[in-house]
Protein backbone atom coordinates (compact mmCIF):
# COMPACT_ATOMS: atom_id res chain seq x y z
CA UNK A 1 0.00 0.00 0.00
CA UNK A 2 2.77 2.29 0.91
CA UNK A 3 4.49 1.45 -2.38
CA UNK A 4 1.23 2.08 -4.21
CA UNK A 5 0.83 5.46 -2.64
CA UNK A 6 4.40 6.32 -3.48
CA UNK A 7 3.87 5.33 -7.09
CA UNK A 8 0.69 7.34 -7.31
CA UNK A 9 2.53 10.33 -5.83
CA UNK A 10 5.29 10.04 -8.37
CA UNK A 11 2.79 9.74 -11.22
CA UNK A 12 0.91 12.81 -9.98
CA UNK A 13 4.10 14.81 -9.67
CA UNK A 14 5.07 13.86 -13.18
CA UNK A 15 1.67 14.87 -14.42
CA UNK A 16 1.95 18.21 -12.70
CA UNK A 17 5.33 18.80 -14.23
CA UNK A 18 3.98 17.82 -17.62
CA UNK A 19 1.18 20.30 -17.26
CA UNK A 20 3.50 23.18 -16.26
CA UNK A 21 3.76 26.30 -18.50
CA UNK A 22 6.88 26.35 -20.68
CA UNK A 23 8.34 29.87 -21.45
CA UNK A 24 9.09 30.27 -25.11
CA UNK A 25 11.55 33.14 -26.06
CA UNK A 26 9.78 35.93 -27.94
CA UNK A 27 10.87 36.20 -31.54
CA UNK A 28 13.43 38.94 -32.18
CA UNK A 29 11.87 42.15 -33.37
CA UNK A 30 12.45 42.93 -37.01
CA UNK A 31 14.99 45.76 -37.47
CA UNK A 32 13.45 49.15 -38.13
CA UNK A 33 14.30 50.29 -41.62
CA UNK A 34 16.28 53.54 -41.73
CA UNK A 35 14.49 56.36 -43.52
CA UNK A 36 15.49 56.63 -47.15
CA UNK A 37 18.15 59.26 -47.73
CA UNK A 38 16.96 62.30 -49.63
CA UNK A 39 18.29 62.32 -53.17
CA UNK A 40 21.30 64.59 -53.62
CA UNK A 41 20.44 67.78 -55.49
CA UNK A 42 21.45 67.63 -59.11
CA UNK A 43 24.67 69.49 -59.82
CA UNK A 44 24.20 72.67 -61.78
CA UNK A 45 25.61 72.59 -65.30
CA UNK A 46 28.82 74.58 -65.63
CA UNK A 47 29.31 77.81 -67.52
CA UNK A 48 33.01 78.25 -68.29
CA UNK A 49 33.81 81.94 -68.06
CA UNK A 50 37.01 83.47 -69.44
CA UNK A 51 38.59 86.27 -67.39
CA UNK A 52 41.77 88.33 -67.49
CA UNK A 53 42.43 88.89 -63.76
CA UNK A 54 44.76 91.87 -64.23
CA UNK A 55 42.10 94.56 -64.55
CA UNK A 56 41.21 95.94 -61.12
CA UNK A 57 38.50 96.68 -60.00
CA UNK A 58 36.70 94.78 -62.77
CA UNK A 59 38.58 91.48 -62.66
CA UNK A 60 41.46 90.71 -60.32
CA UNK A 61 42.53 88.26 -57.61
CA UNK A 62 42.31 88.33 -53.83
CA UNK A 63 45.44 87.71 -51.76
CA UNK A 64 44.65 83.98 -51.72
CA UNK A 65 44.29 83.83 -55.52
CA UNK A 66 40.50 83.83 -55.78
CA UNK A 67 38.99 85.68 -58.79
CA UNK A 68 37.00 88.73 -57.74
CA UNK A 69 35.85 92.12 -59.00
CA UNK A 70 32.85 93.69 -60.67
CA UNK A 71 32.96 91.38 -63.71
CA UNK A 72 33.19 88.29 -61.50
CA UNK A 73 30.27 89.39 -59.30
CA UNK A 74 28.20 90.13 -62.38
CA UNK A 75 29.08 86.70 -63.80
CA UNK A 76 27.96 85.05 -60.55
CA UNK A 77 24.68 87.00 -60.63
CA UNK A 78 24.03 85.95 -64.23
CA UNK A 79 24.88 82.31 -63.49
CA UNK A 80 22.45 82.40 -60.58
CA UNK A 81 19.69 83.64 -62.89
CA UNK A 82 20.25 80.98 -65.55
CA UNK A 83 20.90 78.18 -63.02
CA UNK A 84 24.48 77.50 -64.02
CA UNK A 85 27.71 77.26 -62.03
CA UNK A 86 30.41 79.73 -63.05
CA UNK A 87 33.82 78.11 -63.56
CA UNK A 88 36.57 80.64 -64.29
CA UNK A 89 39.27 80.16 -66.89
CA UNK A 90 42.17 82.63 -66.85
CA UNK A 91 43.21 83.87 -70.27
CA UNK A 92 45.57 86.58 -71.48
CA UNK A 93 43.61 89.30 -73.19
CA UNK A 94 45.00 88.92 -76.70
CA UNK A 95 43.94 85.25 -76.73
CA UNK A 96 40.40 85.79 -75.46
CA UNK A 97 38.49 85.51 -78.73
CA UNK A 98 40.64 82.71 -80.22
CA UNK A 99 40.13 80.75 -76.99
CA UNK A 100 36.37 81.23 -77.19
CA UNK A 101 36.31 80.08 -80.80
CA UNK A 102 38.39 77.03 -79.84
CA UNK A 103 35.77 76.16 -77.16
CA UNK A 104 38.18 76.51 -74.23
CA UNK A 105 35.28 78.26 -72.45
CA UNK A 106 31.68 79.19 -73.11
CA UNK A 107 31.67 82.96 -72.65
CA UNK A 108 33.91 85.94 -71.93
CA UNK A 109 32.83 88.12 -69.00
CA UNK A 110 35.85 90.35 -68.59
CA UNK A 111 35.10 93.94 -69.65
CA UNK A 112 35.11 93.16 -73.36
CA UNK A 113 33.70 96.08 -75.32
CA UNK A 114 31.17 95.48 -78.07
CA UNK A 115 32.82 96.71 -81.28
CA UNK A 116 32.05 96.26 -84.95
CA UNK A 117 35.37 94.49 -85.48
CA UNK A 118 34.73 91.95 -82.71
CA UNK A 119 31.17 91.38 -83.88
CA UNK A 120 32.62 89.93 -87.06
CA UNK A 121 34.20 87.13 -85.01
CA UNK A 122 31.89 86.61 -82.01
CA UNK A 123 28.45 87.52 -80.74
CA UNK A 124 27.59 89.70 -77.74
CA UNK A 125 24.78 90.11 -75.28
CA UNK A 126 23.42 93.52 -74.44
CA UNK A 127 25.90 95.68 -72.52
CA UNK A 128 26.23 95.32 -68.76
CA UNK A 129 28.32 98.49 -68.28
CA UNK A 130 29.90 101.33 -70.22
CA UNK A 131 32.74 103.56 -69.06
CA UNK A 132 35.06 105.82 -71.10
CA UNK A 133 38.84 105.73 -71.43
CA UNK A 134 41.51 108.36 -70.74
CA UNK A 135 45.16 109.10 -71.42
CA UNK A 136 47.37 109.00 -68.30
CA UNK A 137 50.80 110.61 -68.12
CA UNK A 138 52.98 112.31 -65.53
CA UNK A 139 51.33 115.28 -63.86
CA UNK A 140 52.40 118.54 -65.50
CA UNK A 141 53.03 117.03 -68.93
CA UNK A 142 52.05 119.69 -71.48
CA UNK A 143 49.06 118.56 -73.50
CA UNK A 144 46.97 120.24 -76.15
CA UNK A 145 46.37 117.35 -78.55
CA UNK A 146 47.84 113.98 -79.51
CA UNK A 147 50.79 115.66 -81.22
CA UNK A 148 51.88 117.17 -77.91
CA UNK A 149 52.78 113.64 -76.76
CA UNK A 150 55.14 113.09 -79.71
CA UNK A 151 58.15 111.06 -78.61
CA UNK A 152 56.46 109.67 -75.49
CA UNK A 153 56.15 105.92 -74.88
CA UNK A 154 52.61 104.87 -74.07
CA UNK A 155 51.77 101.34 -72.93
CA UNK A 156 48.46 99.71 -73.80
CA UNK A 157 46.77 96.35 -73.33
CA UNK A 158 47.34 94.22 -76.42
CA UNK A 159 44.13 93.57 -78.33
CA UNK A 160 42.17 96.21 -76.39
CA UNK A 161 40.04 99.08 -77.63
CA UNK A 162 42.62 101.37 -76.05
CA UNK A 163 45.29 99.86 -78.30
CA UNK A 164 43.06 100.51 -81.32
CA UNK A 165 42.68 104.13 -80.29
CA UNK A 166 46.39 104.57 -79.56
CA UNK A 167 47.38 103.07 -82.89
CA UNK A 168 44.83 105.19 -84.75
CA UNK A 169 45.31 108.52 -83.00
CA UNK A 170 48.58 108.57 -81.04
CA UNK A 171 50.99 106.56 -83.15
CA UNK A 172 50.09 108.61 -86.21
CA UNK A 173 51.03 111.72 -84.19
CA UNK A 174 54.50 110.40 -83.38
CA UNK A 175 53.80 108.64 -80.08
CA UNK A 176 55.50 105.28 -79.47
CA UNK A 177 52.75 102.77 -78.63
CA UNK A 178 53.87 99.62 -76.79
CA UNK A 179 51.37 96.72 -76.43
CA UNK A 180 51.46 94.53 -73.30
CA UNK A 181 49.91 91.15 -72.49
CA UNK A 182 48.40 92.47 -69.24
CA UNK A 183 47.44 95.92 -67.99
CA UNK A 184 49.20 95.48 -64.65
CA UNK A 185 52.47 95.03 -66.58
CA UNK A 186 51.91 98.47 -68.07
CA UNK A 187 51.74 99.98 -64.60
CA UNK A 188 54.93 98.22 -63.52
CA UNK A 189 56.79 99.72 -66.48
CA UNK A 190 55.39 103.20 -65.86
CA UNK A 191 56.62 102.95 -62.28
CA UNK A 192 60.05 101.77 -63.42
CA UNK A 193 60.34 104.62 -65.94
CA UNK A 194 60.22 102.47 -69.06
CA UNK A 195 56.93 104.07 -70.09
CA UNK A 196 55.61 107.62 -69.95
CA UNK A 197 51.97 106.67 -69.56
CA UNK A 198 49.04 104.64 -70.79
CA UNK A 199 45.62 104.75 -72.38
CA UNK A 200 43.18 102.82 -70.22
CA UNK A 201 39.61 102.58 -69.02
CA UNK A 202 39.07 105.55 -66.71
CA UNK A 203 37.66 103.45 -63.88
CA UNK A 204 40.23 100.68 -64.18
CA UNK A 205 43.25 102.98 -64.29
CA UNK A 206 41.92 104.89 -61.28
CA UNK A 207 41.46 101.75 -59.20
CA UNK A 208 44.44 99.84 -60.55
CA UNK A 209 47.04 102.61 -60.67
CA UNK A 210 46.21 106.23 -59.87
CA UNK A 211 44.70 105.50 -56.45
CA UNK A 212 47.77 103.50 -55.39
CA UNK A 213 51.15 104.78 -54.17
CA UNK A 214 52.83 103.90 -57.47
CA UNK A 215 50.39 106.17 -59.29
CA UNK A 216 51.40 109.26 -57.35
CA UNK A 217 52.46 112.02 -59.70
CA UNK A 218 50.37 110.78 -62.63
CA UNK A 219 47.00 111.93 -63.90
CA UNK A 220 44.60 112.33 -66.81
CA UNK A 221 45.20 114.58 -69.79
CA UNK A 222 42.98 115.40 -72.70
CA UNK A 223 39.28 114.70 -73.18
CA UNK A 224 37.22 111.68 -72.23
CA UNK A 225 37.67 109.02 -74.92
CA UNK A 226 34.49 107.29 -76.02
CA UNK A 227 34.42 107.24 -79.82
CA UNK A 228 32.36 104.24 -80.87
CA UNK A 229 34.68 103.43 -83.78
CA UNK A 230 37.40 102.64 -81.26
CA UNK A 231 35.65 101.92 -77.98
CA UNK A 232 32.36 100.38 -79.07
CA UNK A 233 29.06 100.64 -77.24
CA UNK A 234 29.82 99.19 -73.82
CA UNK A 235 31.01 95.90 -72.35
CA UNK A 236 28.95 92.79 -73.01
CA UNK A 237 29.20 89.04 -72.57
CA UNK A 238 30.97 87.56 -75.60
CA UNK A 239 29.91 84.14 -76.89
CA UNK A 240 30.32 82.07 -80.01
CA UNK A 241 28.18 82.93 -83.00
CA UNK A 242 25.07 80.82 -83.41
CA UNK A 243 24.49 80.20 -79.69
CA UNK A 244 21.17 82.02 -79.74
CA UNK A 245 19.58 80.18 -76.80
CA UNK A 246 22.45 81.04 -74.46
CA UNK A 247 22.48 84.63 -75.67
CA UNK A 248 18.74 84.96 -75.02
CA UNK A 249 19.14 83.48 -71.53
CA UNK A 250 21.94 85.88 -70.67
CA UNK A 251 20.09 88.91 -72.05
CA UNK A 252 17.08 87.98 -69.92
CA UNK A 253 19.41 87.57 -66.93
CA UNK A 254 20.97 91.00 -67.47
CA UNK A 255 17.50 92.55 -67.53
CA UNK A 256 16.52 90.61 -64.41
CA UNK A 257 19.48 91.75 -62.29
CA UNK A 258 18.99 95.30 -63.51
CA UNK A 259 15.37 95.25 -62.29
CA UNK A 260 15.60 93.19 -59.09
CA UNK A 261 18.28 95.26 -57.36
CA UNK A 262 21.16 92.80 -57.71
CA UNK A 263 22.99 94.92 -60.27
CA UNK A 264 22.75 98.01 -58.09
CA UNK A 265 24.08 96.08 -55.07
CA UNK A 266 27.08 94.80 -57.05
CA UNK A 267 27.74 98.21 -58.58
CA UNK A 268 27.74 100.01 -55.23
CA UNK A 269 30.27 97.53 -53.90
CA UNK A 270 32.84 98.91 -56.34
CA UNK A 271 31.69 102.32 -57.61
CA UNK A 272 30.12 105.52 -56.36
CA UNK A 273 28.59 106.36 -59.75
CA UNK A 274 26.38 104.73 -62.37
CA UNK A 275 28.78 102.34 -64.11
CA UNK A 276 26.01 101.18 -66.47
CA UNK A 277 26.51 104.45 -68.37
CA UNK A 278 24.67 105.77 -71.38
Amino acid sequence: MKNLLLSLSLIGAAALVGCGKTETPAPAAAPVAAPAAAPAPAALPELKVAIDPTYEPFTFKTADGKPTGFDVDIAEALCNEIKRKCVYVEQVWDGMIPGLQAKKYDVIISSMSITEERLQAVDFTDKYYNTPSRIVVKTGTPFTDAASLKGKKIGVLKGSTQEKYAMGELKTAGVSVVPYEAQDQVYLDIKSGRLDGTVADRVEVTGGFLSKPEGAGYGFVGPVLAEAKYFGTGAGVALRKGETALKDELNAAIKAIRSNGVYETVSKKYFDFDVYGN
